[in-house]
């Protein structure tokens, strides 16, 4: 049995605080946290390349990126509300986080964008290079819920390969 990502997050964080809190006393808490936040920013793309190594070619990067969201939902992790899914976006609200409610119920509400909502943005990064996440607030940072908007992006176009041909 795969334990799901919110307890994987909870046991994650355990050890996460108690490292934190004695490289802070040795290195300061500002550089350990910086250290901290860019280890967990390299993990989620490390698990975004695996699930996009998985993904199905014969869709969309969109739909391959929503198919695999269960796994955040899991033991009702999160509750969202979609708001529109096309081939090219996602959106929607999260509208109660248990990642940000554990965090704060272990006394390191104050990591909560560290350990998870920086996560976001890297994993996007790591599953597909035209996906990019715009969220402007997060329940971890106060606000009533987290905005996720998801865009496939084109590719960006180079200057040598929009010139015109001569």
């Amino acid at each position: 049995m795969t334990i799901g990502i919110l307890q994987r997050r909870t046991i994650e964080a355990e050890f996460a605080k108690a490292i934190l809190y004695e490289f802070g006393a040795e290195i300061g808490e500002q550089r350990a946290r910086g250290i901290l936040s860019r280890a967990v920013v390299k993990l989620a793309k490390q698990a975004a390349e695996k699930f996009a190594a998985e993904a199905d070619p014969q869709k969309s990067p969109i739909e391959n990126f929503a198919a695999i969201q269960h796994h955040w939902t899991k033991d009702d992790a999160l509750a969202i509300e979609v708001l529109e899914k096309t081939d090219t976006t996602f959106d929607f609200n999260v509208t109660r986080c248990r990642y940000a409610e554990t965090y704060r119920a272990m006394g390191i509400g104050h990591l909560s964008a560290v350990l998870s909502c920086n996560r976001d943005g890297a994993f996007c990064e790591g599953f597909h290079k035209d996906l990019k996440l715009t969220r402007t607030q997060t329940i971890a940072g106060g606000a009533p819920f987290c905005d996720f908007r998801y865009r496939l992006e084109p590719p960006a176009v180079s200057e040598a390969s929009a010139a015109p041909a001569r």
